[in-house]
C-alpha cells in the first residue's frame, strides 16, 4: 500500500483520498540539538518516519510533519528552534479543525518529541468538547518494555535524549544523518533541583546527549521501528472500528 501524502495531492486527489479512508496522520517533531552525532531534525525525522509506515499500513492520509515543538530547554543552543507550550497545543486544534472541515473522521497525533506530550494532551482533551472527530495521540506505545528488551544501556532517569534509543531509530530510518564517529556516552549528574525549578538539560549535559549513544545500532533500530509502527497501526484501526461500529440497541449495552 503507497502512502497517501497530502503535499504532493492536488485538491482533488486529497478529497479521493479522506473519501477512501477519512483518517488523517499528523507526525510532530521538534527542531533542537541532539548531541554531535545527530541532525537538529531527530525528531522530524522519527515522526515523519513512522508516520509514513503507519500509513502505508492503514491507508491513512499523512499530513506534513509539524517541524517545531516546544524546546525550551535548549533554547541557548544554535539551531534551536522552539514554540511556547500553549503554541503547540493551538497548531494541533488547528490543523485538527481545518480537516474535520473536509470529511476526515479520526485525527492521529504522532509524537517524536517528548516536551509535545502535554500539548497533544490538552489539545485532545480540548477537541473532544469542540468537534465531532475524535483525537489519538501516540508516542512510542510500549516504549519502556522495548528499551529493556532490545537496548544495552540505561535510560537517564527514564528520559531519551541522543541516546542509544534515538540514535538506533534514526540509523533505521535516516543513517546517512548519523555521524557514529562522533556518538559519546553521558550520563550527567541529576542536581536536587532538578525537576523543582527552571533548571535547564541545556546545561546539564556537555555533549548533549543523556545516555549512551556509542551502542546504538541499525539492527536495533530496525526491530524497534517495526514494533512502534505496528502497534500505533493497530491503535489507529481500533480507534477507527470503535467510530464506525454500528450502536448497539439499549438493551444490549452493559
Amino acid at each position: 500500500m503507497g502512502v497517501k501524502e497530502l503535499k504532493y495531492m492536488t485538491r482533488d486527489e486529497a478529497a479521493a483520498a479522506v473519501q477512501e479512508f477519512p483518517v488523517a496522520v499528523l507526525p510532530l517533531g521538534a527542531t533542537e540539538q541532539h548531541g554531535h552525532h545527530l541532525p537538529l531534525g531527530a525528531d522530524i525525522f522519527l515522526a515523519e518516519g513512522l508516520s509514513r509506515k503507519i500509513c502505508e499500513k492503514t491507508g491513512a492520509l499523512l499530513l506534513p510533519t509539524m517541524p517545531f515543538g516546544y524546546s525550551w530547554v535548549w533554547r541557548d543552543i544554535p539551531g534551536t528552534v522552539s514554540l511556547q507550550q500553549d503554541h503547540v497545543e493551538a497548531v494541533i486544534k488547528d490543523v485538527a479543525h481545518s480537516v474535520s472541515r473536509y470529511g476526515v473522521k479520526l485525527l492521529v497525533l504522532v509524537n517524536g518529541h517528548d516536551a509535545n506530550n502535554s500539548s497533544m494532551k490538552y489539545a485532545a482533551r480540548e477537541l473532544q468538547d469542540e468537534l465531532d472527530m475524535p483525537v489519538i495521540y501516540l508516542f512510542y506505545p510500549g516504549m519502556d518494555q522495548m528499551f529493556k528488551q532490545v537496548c544495552e544501556s540505561p535510560t537517564w532517569h527514564g528520559m531519551i535524549h541522543a541516546c542509544e534509543f534515538e540514535t538506533s531509530l534514526m540509523l533505521a530510518l535516516q543513517p546517512e544523518l548519523v555521524q557514529m564517529d562522533k556518538a559519546v556516552r553521558e550520563y550527567p549528574d541529576k542536581p536536587p533541583l532538578y525537576g523543582k525549578s527552571t533548571m535547564s538539560l541545556g546545561h546539564m549535559s556537555k555533549s548533549g546527549v543523556y545516555g549512551d549513544a556509542t551502542l546504538a545500532t541499525r539492527e536495533k533500530g530496525e526491530k524497534m521501528l517495526a514494533y512502534f509502527a505496528d502497534e500505533m497501526a493497530e491503535l489507529l484501526q481500533t480507534a477507527y472500528q470503535e467510530l464506525t461500529a454500528p450502536e448497539l440497541p439499549e438493551k444490549q449495552r452493559v
